[in-house]
């Protein structure tokens, strides 16, 4: 190799560790243990897409509406409740939780069109809000608030949050076989995770 050789190889080299260093030290954990730490938050919030089947069920051609705002504010206090017991900021807490509350109602409503459409598909059992439904959405909260503390170190607007959250939901719409319904919803119920 020739001096001239050298000099370009080093310059080279020196330009892509000035690239790539200041990520390397910027990423708060290497990608694989970031996606390994989101899978459980993405996986809790397809729970909590899947029960919204069970409240859309339901609510199907009672007159109850989808909308229930006194419900959702109950849930939002008791979120920040538990956020600040976490030690998790509540705003975050509650901001994740609009977006659940959003996403499962947008199922409910696309659940009730199909219905609509498609008569044999309505659900055969009108299953208890309060006492069958209403007690496992809470403890998915419960949980969601601890997996939304206990991920803080790897959620953050960055494009490594961002493509790590993708494949932790790309995996959990395989593992839990959603429909287009349930996957374009869970990408929104997740949709301040990185932010």
């Amino acid at each position: 190799m020739n001096l001239r050789s050298t000099t370009i190889t080093a310059a080279v080299l020196s330009a892509l560790s000035a690239i790539t260093a200041p990520a390397a030290l910027s990423a708060p954990e290497p990608a694989a243990e970031s996606r390994a730490r989101l899978a459980p938050l993405v996986d809790l919030a397809a729970q909590r897409l899947l029960l919204a089947d069970e409240v859309a069920a339901a609510k199907y051609g009672t007159g109850t509406p989808i909308e229930d705002p006194r419900r959702e504010q109950e849930v939002l206090d008791t979120v920040a409740d538990l956020s600040s017991a976490s030690g998790l900021d509540p705003a975050v807490g509650i901001r994740f939780f609009r977006d659940q509350i959003e996403a499962g109602k947008d199922v409910q409503r696309g659940l009730h069109e199909r219905w609509d459409e498609h008569p044999e598909l309505r659900p055969a059992h009108r299953p208890d809000l309060g006492a069958q439904v209403r007690p496992r959405l809470d403890r998915i909260s419960a949980e969601a608030v601890r997996e939304l503390r206990a991920t803080e170190p790897v959620r953050s607007p960055t494009t490594h949050c961002r493509a790590d959250l993708a494949v932790a939901v790309l995996g959990t719409v395989v593992e839990h076989r959603l429909d287009d319904l349930h996957g374009e919803e869970l990408g929104d119920a997740l949709s301040s995770v990185c932010s």
